[in-house]
C-alpha cells in the first residue's frame, strides 16, 4: 500500500456526501493515510438551503469554499488527528473525481437516491465514478451506522468471479478485513444451464456437481494467498451472483466486487454483478478495477 496517496472523498454539500466524509475519515485512519476532500462543480455559488442554514448564511451567499469548509470541519471533528486537505474544482463532478482517482489509494462517494427509492437507486455521479475510476471506489450505501470500523465481529463479503488469476479484488478484500479485524466471507456463485440437465436417474446430478466442483476450485485458487490472521468463510451457493451477493450484503460492513476496465474507454464499465450491487446492496460497496 502506497501511504503517500490520500484517500479522496467527493463532497457536494448534501447529507449523503457528509455521511461519506464520516466514513472516509474512519477509513483513512485505518489505512494510515491522509484524507483529501474534493468539491467539483460548474457554479460559482452553491444552491442548497440545508447547507446554508447549517453555516448561517443565505443561500445566495454560500460559496463552493464553504462546502468544503463544512466537510473539513466534519472530518476533523470525527478524527481529530487526521491530516485533511481540500480543493474546489470547477469541472463536471464525474470527470473531476475520476481524474482525482489517478492519485488516490481509493475514492469514497455517497449514494444519492432519486424519487421515493433513495435506498435503491444510485446517483449518476456515483455510478459514473464507480464505473470509470482507476482506483477502488467505495460507494456508501445502506442503512449502516457510517463507521468504517465495526463495533464488534464485523464481516466483509467479496464476490469471486470466473477469473481467479486476477488477484486485485480478493487482495483488496483481504486488506479491508484485516484492517477491521473482520471475518471475510468469499462467495463464488454457480449455475447449471438447463440444456445440461438430464432425466437419466444415474446422471441427473452430474452436471450440477461438475459446476459446483469448478466453483470450489476457482474459489480455492482465488484464496490461495490468504494472509495469516484473517478469519475466512468460503461459500459456493447455486444461483445468480448478483442476487446472492446483494443478499449477503445484509449485515455486512463492506461488499467487494470487481469491474473490468478497458484502457482508453470512458463509459459504464460495470458488469451486471457490480451494477446490481451498487443499486441494491444493503452496505457500502467497493468496486475494484480489474484488467480486461
Amino acid at each position: 500500500m502506497n501511504t503517500e496517496l490520500p484517500l479522496v472523498v467527493g463532497v457536494d454539500g448534501s447529507e449523503a456526501s457528509l455521511r461519506a466524509v464520516d466514513w472516509a475519515a474512519d477509513e483513512a485512519v485505518l489505512r494510515g493515510v491522509s484524507l483529501r476532500l474534493v468539491y467539483a462543480c460548474l457554479w460559482e455559488r452553491y444552491e442548497g438551503a440545508a447547507l446554508a442554514h447549517d453555516i448561517g448564511k443565505p443561500s445566495a451567499q454560500v460559496l463552493p469554499q464553504d462546502v468544503v469548509g463544512v466537510a473539513v470541519q466534519r472530518a476533523r471533528a470525527r478524527q481529530p488527528g487526521l491530516k485533511v486537505s481540500s480543493d474546489v474544482v470547477f469541472e463536471e463532478p464525474e470527470y473531476a473525481l475520476v481524474h482525482e482517482g489517478r492519485q488516490a489509494c481509493a475514492l469514497v462517494v455517497g449514494s444519492r437516491g432519486r424519487s421515493g427509492l433513495a435506498e435503491l437507486l444510485l446517483g449518476s455521479v456515483s455510478l459514473t465514478v464507480a464505473a470509470n475510476a482507476d482506483c477502488p471506489v467505495i460507494v456508501l450505501r445502506g442503512s449502516h451506522d457510517i463507521r468504517a470500523t465495526p463495533s464488534g465481529g464485523g464481516r466483509v463479503v467479496v464476490g469471486v468471479g470466473e477469473d481467479a488469476q486476477d488477484p486485485a479484488v480478493v487482495r483488496f478484500a483481504f486488506e479491508e478485513a484485516r484492517r477491521r479485524g473482520a471475518a471475510l466471507e468469499a462467495v463464488r456463485a454457480w449455475r447449471c444451464p438447463a440444456h445440461e440437465t438430464t432425466d437419466h436417474p444415474l446422471l441427473a446430478d452430474a452436471p450440477a456437481r461438475l459446476h459446483k466442483e469448478h466453483a470450489e476450485e476457482t474459489l480455492t485458487q482465488a484464496l490461495r494467498d490468504t494472509p495469516p490472521g484473517v478469519e475466512l468463510h468460503r461459500r459456493t451457493p447455486e444461483g445468480h451472483a448478483r442476487r446472492l451477493l446483494v443478499d449477503a450484503s445484509h449485515g455486512a460492513d463492506l461488499l467487494v466486487v470487481g469491474a473490468k476496465r478497458r484502457e482508453g474507454h470512458f463509459g459504464l464499465q460495470l458488469g451486471r454483478v457490480a451494477h446490481a450491487a451498487l443499486h441494491h446492496a444493503a452496505c457500502p460497496v467497493a468496486i475494484v478495477p480489474q484488467s480486461a
